[in-house]
């Protein structure tokens, strides 16, 4: 017996009231999109979604599920009509196949649909017993089973089930609006993008790029970070800004202990101009509290003086074997820690300000008009959207 298709369970979706179904048609075109297969199916419903797998593999399926922000957990199912020979005679198969290396099992039943003749007692006594008599060497323990079945009763139909498989939670991404991302090619970034996406953000990506300061394999880094968090449910459009001639300015223009405080300040500004232009309403950072000399409560409020727009820091409270967790689990840690620098690293001040005054980096910068440099770097500007159709990148080795 293959399974035909999987049963998908909301979690925090199910709070929601009447723009329920928002959320739902968000998660359904994000899984259509991750999967990319044309013999698979979704069926949104009110309380529960339903995928068909029409001959795909479970297996593969299963892998990209784990990661889609919005499932609390899934399971592949089997269908059956609500003939109770036919429900029996499914489960003992299930079990069959399920229970390598089990000794115990219980049968929970749901009855949704409440005019089925039998009770879940009487439900769980009939496949129960039907599971004992196909089988050897296997009890019941309703307290701590091996493995669990589960038999959920509704009025189309019947769907049993033997497995169950966490996902990743939260809301589908795309579901609480847009945001621009500032994605570096550290460990803290893509973090807090997917922690946004985890939240229902659809995120827009903004890279600064500094050649010659910079390689082609750091720009491709951050690619591959932004790929990865596609797995996430949504797609990333990854907005690459050429940054040197702006960098450069900076460092002959500025004292050098305040040239990171005008350096992020910049970005900001060019981040909040890319959010003008695709619709999106905060700004997300990576920053973690006093992790850095940026990251200063002084620091940010210097930064944050060049926007009205909303800053997230998803981060701020975390620290950085908190944050590394994460990466790992996410698998952005081991492309984070290769060793291509980002143009946050470059001209970095041997003694950089930590409290740095806004009124103080005002003046410095207001020598020079950055406005046409902050212009012409949007104008040039490359943009890539994440996951490519054509998944085969330029190899840079």
């Amino acid at each position: 017996m293959n399974y035909d298709r999987i049963l998908i369970r909301y979690g925090e979706m199910s709070t929601k009231g009447r723009n329920r179904s928002k959320f739902t048609n968000k998660m359904k075109s994000n899984i259509k999109r991750l999967l990319a297969d044309d013999r698979i199916q979704v069926e949104a419903q009110r309380d529960r979604m339903f995928i068909y797998l029409n001959g795909a593999s479970f297996h593969e399926v299963k892998e990209q599920l784990l990661h889609v922000s919005g499932i609390q957990s899934f399971s592949p199912v089997v269908k059956t009509s609500q003939d109770l020979d036919e429900m029996k005679e499914a489960a003992l198969e299930l079990m069959k196949r399920a229970m390598i290396g089990t000794t115990t099992f219980k049968v929970e039943t749901r009855r949704a649909d409440k005019t089925f003749p039998l009770d879940t007692h009487a439900l769980n006594h009939e496949i129960g017993g039907h599971v004992l008599r196909g089988t050897e060497n296997l009890t019941v323990d309703v307290h701590h089973p091996d493995l669990t079945l589960v038999v959920e009763v509704r009025q189309e139909a019947v769907y049993l089930s033997c497995e169950s498989y966490p996902g990743a939670g939260g809301l589908p991404a795309g579901a609480a609006g847009k945001a621009v991302l500032l994605l570096s090619g550290g460990l803290d970034s893509p973090v807090a993008g997917y922690m946004m996406m985890k939240r229902g953000v659809e995120i827009e990506a903004v890279h600064f790029f500094s050649p010659p300061y910079t390689s082609e394999r750091a720009k491709q880094k951050v690619i591959d970070l932004a790929d990865v968090l596609t797995k996430y449910g949504g797609h990333v459009r990854l907005h690459i800004v050429p940054f040197t001639h702006i960098q450069e300015t900076i460092h002959k223009q500025v004292p050098e202990n305040y040239t990171m405080t005008s350096t992020r300040r910049m970005m900001m500004r060019i981040a909040d101009r890319i959010r003008e232009q695709t619709g999106a309403l905060a700004i997300v950072t990576g920053e973690s509290l006093g992790q850095v000399a940026s990251q200063t409560m002084e620091s940010m409020a210097a930064i944050n003086d060049v926007t009205n727009t909303p800053v997230l820091r998803p981060l701020i409270a975390s620290d950085k074997l908190d944050i590394m967790e994460v990466a790992r689990k996410i698998g952005t840690h081991d492309i984070s820690i290769l060793p291509y620098e980002d143009c946050c690293t470059i001209f970095t001040p041997a003694a950089p300000k930590t409290r740095p005054r806004t009124e103080k980096v005002q003046y410095f910068e207001s020598f020079l008009d950055f406005e046409p440099l902050i212009e012409q770097a949007i104008r040039d500007t490359e943009t890539i959207m994440l996951p490519k159709k054509e998944t085969e990148i330029d190899d840079l080795l």
